[in-house]
């Protein structure tokens, strides 16, 4: 069983500050560093490190070989990455001293997926495999409609969110990841719990996974409503969190882990992965989770 991600690749261009810059304001960073990331390849590098066999399909500048290394590196399948003449995407990241950080992202090659592309690496797929998405690149309701033609269930991280399209979606795709803040613009509430009701109203027979950041994440399915809360660590980095989440949750689940200890397993990734600095270099490995857990 493999999951085919149809995601982002980006170079990360991370700034410490000691504050986010404000209008008018010209300030020296504290360090800088450049890393892979993008919300497809972080949850690629997640699904590989968890132990899954992840095809990642996008595309980056045909001078970016590095990326192609690299993801490689760690167990990724690149073979349905096209090179392309456009700029590999890239993002502008400002990581103040609380953890939190504020970006500025430039789509570039993620924007320059084809039918083509999408075509040949669904030729692949068999009973079992998922699709991935998450709203960084294009082409996102063409490889729903196919998936869905070959009866491959779907998971969409629609970040960064979209309402309309996501809503356009949501009787298409099997399993719907959102933060809190999303799940509450999706349905126009003003607090979590609301969000958390109008969801189970409207979308009975969509698996739904609402993380809820330092307090955990609650997983939504017809009758079934799971909370699990989040482990206490003390948080360096929250970048690549939730992506780090998501991998090693469809990891579990392909490995057939129930719903709680799948998302146990992924909650312990994520406060593994808040301890360090980045995206990509901070997503743990199947053994530093397991590691993680016996210490709890």
């Amino acid at each position: 069983m493999a999951v085919y991600n149809f995601g982002s690749i980006n170079l990360d261009h991370l700034y410490k500050v000691d504050h986010f810059v404000r209008p008018g304001e010209t300030m020296a960073s504290l360090s800088y560093q450049m890393q892979l990331g993008g919300k497809g390849a972080n949850q690629s590098i997640a699904l590989a490190r968890a132990g899954a066999d992840v095809r990642h399909v996008g595309a980056v500048h045909t001078h970016d070989d590095a990326v192609i290394k690299e993801l490689n590196e760690v167990g990724v399948n690149t073979s349905f990455i096209s090179r392309t003449t456009t700029p590999t995407g890239h993002a502008i990241i400002q990581l103040n001293k609380e953890a939190e950080n504020a970006i500025i992202l430039f789509p570039g090659a993620n924007h320059s997926l084809n039918n083509a592309l999408v075509d040949e690496a669904l030729e692949k797929v068999i009973k079992g495999d998922w699709v991935l998405l998450q709203n960084e690149t294009n082409q996102i309701d063409y490889i729903v409609k196919q998936a869905n033609q070959k009866n491959i269930p779907v998971a969409f991280n629609p970040a960064p969110m979209d309402v309309a399209l996501t809503q356009q979606l949501m009787p298409s795709i099997d399993l719907l990841i959102v933060n809190e803040v999303e799940a509450m613009d999706l349905v126009q509430a003003s607090t979590v719990d609301a969000a958390k009701d109008a969801l189970k109203h409207q979308y009975p027979d969509l698996a739904i996974l609402m993380t809820l950041g330092s307090k955990g994440v609650r997983y939504l399915c017809g009758e079934q409503d799971i909370f699990v809360p989040a482990f206490k660590v003390a948080p360096i980095d929250t970048t690549a969190a939730g992506d780090t989440f998501i991998g090693f949750f469809l990891a579990a689940l392909m490995n057939e882990l129930s719903i709680k200890e799948a998302l146990t397993r992924a909650c312990a990734a994520s406060a593994v992965c808040v301890t360090r600095l980045g995206a990509a270099p901070a997503i743990p490995t199947k053994q530093e989770v397991d590691e993680f857990l016996v210490a709890q």
